[in-house]
């Protein structure tokens, strides 16, 4: 063990690194904080006196830098979900997930009136797989209660690597008490960008994240599909939880005329305060139609995006109110590998309009619909009319007379089943079809329709 004196000097060493610390943020901040900084210097005083009897009377040995870890973390938490401390470890991490690779179950979690929540699943992962939905609570973590868990630290115990099993204990609107869901981690693979012509003459574009490649992206998917020469265009951001927000300028910048607002952020110094514009021509014509999709799970930049085509009116925003996340992180590396994120602004629409805590309302809300329920309504479509009834009737009796028949025709030899070629090709599924049971994709491409119908009338 340690000689008291030596672990003095050790307390009174790092207790004046802290003050250094604490005081040069302090003081950076300008005239206003140099006036706090006399009482900040009183309650750092508290800090020091906290860590001396600590170190001197604590029952067990511990590492001095967790106990520093551990206040700045503490101290974090007191200011809002979304700033956090990154040990060095966690910082490399969350430098690889931008990249579009990580291993763990695929959610994107936040913190709601103290309750961790799910913003969104990801398609395709594990998470998404077992039934995870946005908005779902998780109370615990291998069985380790969420109460008062950092979202760095929550994030941590969720993931780990692939073949590993992690239990999360789950309250939905639904549910009358909390589920547990074990799911086994795997490898994340994000391909932001998923394109395809759908109905023939419409573009289709998945943007599920926003990460450092997903414009580029974007543009080669829009290139490959040959975009000016379609009808519309369909940008599907449900399920996208954000990401950068540089990434998210990017793209709006890709849909707008040059010169146009389209995202502010407004903080407390002049750095935070900043105003992006479009700098390009747009890469779909002018007059071509453009929805774009957004739920419960859209969150962050994905919601800069919509706001932004919304308020310029560039396209139709179908589908239900996102999620409502209108605060920007600044990531600050620090001198161990570690990093601060901190909330640093609140980001507003081109309109002036902070979404914070309220989401984007869409132009056009559809909800979507489980495929039993959508089985209990008699569309249009398939409503039964006067002409149906008589061909009911006749069909039911040309049956009555082919059984009649039947009867009395001699016997014949029965035919055994014959049992299937498990090689024989099987019935080539209609790619299309699923996306007619998303009503909301449905509606979007209605919209494209309708509008390439009324643009057509008025050349009469």
């Amino acid at each position: 063990m340690e000689k008291a004196g030596h672990k003095k000097k050790r307390i009174i060493l790092y207790t004046l690194l802290i003050i250094a610390l604490f005081a040069g943020g302090i003081f950076s901040l300008g005239s206003r904080a140099t006036v706090c900084g006399k009482e900040s210097y009183e309650d750092l005083r508290i800090f020091s006196e906290v860590l001396s009897k600590v170190q001197n009377n604590y029952v067990d040995e511990f590492q001095v830098k967790d106990l520093i870890y551990g206040a700045i973390k503490g101290m974090l938490q007191t200011l809002d979900p979304h700033s956090s401390f990154m040990t060095p470890d966690m910082y490399k991490e969350m430098q690889v997930d931008t990249q579009g690779k990580f291993e763990g179950i695929g959610i994107e979690i936040s913190i709601r009136d103290g309750v961790l929540i799910i913003v969104s699943p990801i398609e395709g992962t594990p998470a998404f797989q077992m039934g995870l939905k946005s908005e779902d609570q998780i109370l615990k973590i291998d069985n380790v209660s969420t109460r008062d868990m950092s979202l760095t630290e929550a994030a941590k115990r969720i993931k780990g690597p692939k073949g590993t099993k992690v239990t999360l204990t789950i309250m939905r609107k639904e549910f009358e008490k909390p589920k547990d869901f074990t799911i086994t981690r795997g490898v994340i693979k994000l391909a932001s960008v998923v394109s395809k012509v759908i109905d023939k003459k419409i573009g289709y574009i998945r943007l599920r994240q926003f990460q450092e490649n997903t414009a580029k992206d974007m543009v080669a998917a829009m290139k490959d599909m040959k975009i000016q020469e379609l009808d519309g265009l369909i940008l599907d951001e449900r399920f996208n939880a954000g990401g950068l927000l540089s990434v998210a300028v990017e793209v709006a910048d890709k849909f707008l005329p040059k010169g146009l607002v389209i995202v502010s952020t407004r903080g407390r110094g002049e750095e935070q305060t900043v105003t992006f514009k479009s700098t390009h021509d747009p890469l779909i014509p002018k007059g071509m139609p453009m929805v774009v999709l957004v739920n419960a799970g859209s969150a962050s930049a994905s919601e800069i995006v919509a706001g932004a085509l919304q308020d310029w009116g560039r396209a139709v925003i179908v589908g239900t109110k996102t999620f409502g996340k209108g605060s920007v992180q600044t990531i600050y590396p620090l001198s161990d590998g570690s990093a601060l994120r901190l909330t640093t602004a609140k980001y507003y629409t081109p309109k002036g309009t902070s979404i914070h805590t309220k989401g984007i309302t869409p132009d056009i809300i559809v909800e979507n619909m489980r495929l039993e329920d959508k089985k209990l309504i008699i569309s249009e479509e398939h409503a039964i009319r006067e002409k149906d009834l008589v061909d009911m009737e006749n069909r039911k009796k040309n049956t009555q007379q082919e059984e009649d028949e039947e009867k009395t025709a001699p016997d014949k030899p029965q035919q055994q089943p014959q049992p299937s070629d498990p090689n024989s090709p099987k019935p080539k599924e209609d790619e299309e079809a699923k996306y007619f049971e998303d009503l909301q994709l449905q509606r979007a491409i209605d919209i494209i329709k309708a509008a390439k119908i009324l643009e057509a009338s008025k050349k009469l």
